[in-house]
C-alpha cells in the first residue's frame, strides 16, 4: 500500500509538473526543457585481479574497460574517460549557465549505474524499489551512494590484489559526469539534438512504462557507457549551485558548501528535456527516492 501511494503521488505530481522526492525529504528542483554509435575497445584493456583494477602495461585508450571483483562471483565494469577539456552547461536554463570550459584529468568511471545485485554485494541489503538483480540501484540517498564507494574502496583494498593497491571509489563530479556523458558532443544529447532519437538510448517517460528497466539495454555513448539519459538519475558529488562560476576552470568540484547535492541524467518518470546532458537536478543528501540512483569513478579529483 505505502508504495502504491508513494507511486500516485509522483504520477499526480507529474500531472501537475512538480518535482518531488518520493521519500520524506525537502522537495528537488530540475532546471527545466546519429547513429548507432559502439563503444571503443582497446588492447590495453585487462581484466582485474580479484578486488582491483588491472594497471595495463601502456596507457589506457577512451573506451577501455576494466573490471573490479565485488566478491562471490559479482564483478563491477569500469570504461576509461580520456583527460580533456568541453564546453560545460548549456544556455537553455539559468542553472545551466554560463557555458564554460573545463579541464579534466583522466577517470575510470561506471560502464553502468550500479545494480541492485552490486549494490548487495557491498552494503548487504537493497533498499530498492523496483525489484530486479539488473536494474538500477534506487531508492538511495547522496550519503547512501558515498558510504557504498567507502565500503567498496575498504572491499577493494582488502582483495590483496597489486592491482587494489590505492585506488579509492567515489561520485563523479558534475564537470566529469557530464564529460563522460557528452563524450566530445556539443549537442543536448550524446547523439544530436532532436528528441526523436532519445528511446534509443534512454528509458524515459516515452517508454519507461512507469519503472525502471535492466541496464545496459539501450545503445551505449561513443564511449561505452549506458543509461547516462535517463532510467535513473545519478547523484554526484558536489554540492549544488544556482550557477556555475565564471572563466575556465580545471577539475573543478563545484562549491564548498550548500544544502543540496546534485543529480544528473534524467529518469524513467520525466520526459526528453530533463534528459540532456546539461540538465540538472537538486536534492538534498538524506533523501532516497525511487527515481534516484548512481554510478562510480575510480581516480582524477576528490570530490568533497
Amino acid at each position: 500500500m505505502k508504495k502504491t501511494l508513494q507511486r500516485q503521488g509522483v504520477l499526480l505530481a507529474l500531472a501537475l509538473g512538480v518535482t518531488v522526492c518520493a521519500m520524506s525529504c525537502g522537495p528537488g528542483e530540475s532546471s527545466g526543457k546519429k547513429g548507432n554509435q559502439q563503444p571503443a575497445t582497446g588492447e590495453a584493456a585487462q581484466t582485474a585481479k580479484p578486488g582491483g583494477i588491472a594497471k595495463p602495461s601502456e596507457a589506457p585508450r577512451p573506451g577501455d574497460v576494466d573490471t573490479v571483483d565485488l566478491g562471490g562471483g559479482m564483478k563491477m565494469e569500469l570504461v576509461w574517460v580520456p583527460a580533456g577539456s568541453f564546453q560545460m552547461g548549456s544556455n537553455e536554463n539559468d542553472n545551466e549557465k554560463p557555458v564554460h570550459t573545463v579541464e579534466l584529468d583522466g577517470f575510470w568511471m561506471g560502464k553502468v549505474e550500479v545494480t541492485q545485485e552490486q549494490y548487495e554485494a557491498v552494503m548487504g541489503e537493497n533498499p530498492s524499489n523496483f525489484k530486479g538483480a539488473k536494474n538500477p540501484m534506487e531508492t538511495v540517498s547522496w550519503n547512501d551512494a558515498t558510504e557504498f564507494c567507502r565500503k567498496l574502496t575498504v572491499k577493494v583494498a582488502q582483495a590483496s590484489s597489486p592491482a587494489s593497491v590505492g585506488r579509492t571509489f567515489r561520485l563523479p563530479t558534475e564537470a566529469e559526469w557530464e564529460y563522460a556523458c557528452r563524450t566530445g558532443s556539443s549537442t543536448r544529447f550524446c547523439f544530436g539534438d532532436s528528441d526523436n532519437g532519445l528511446g534509443d538510448y534512454a528509458w524515459y517517460d516515452g517508454n519507461s512504462g512507469n519503472q525502471t528497466h535492466p541496464v545496459g539495454q539501450k545503445k551505449p555513448n561513443a564511449w561505452g557507457f549506458y543509461d547516462m539519459h535517463g532510467n535513473v538519475w545519478e547523484w554526484c558529488g558536489d554540492w549544488y549551485a544556482d550557477k556555475y562560476g565564471t572563466g575556465s576552470a580545471k577539475n573543478p568540484q563545484g562549491v564548498s558548501s550548500g544544502e543540496y547535492r546534485v543529480l544528473r541524467g534524467g529518469s524513467w518518470y520525466r520526459g526528453p528535456f530533463v534528459c540532456r546532458s546539461a540538465d540538472r537536478l537538486r536534492y538534498t543528501p538524506t533523501c532516497s527516492s525511487y527515481i534516484g540512483g548512481f554510478r562510480v569513478v575510480c581516480g582524477g579529483v576528490s570530490s568533497r
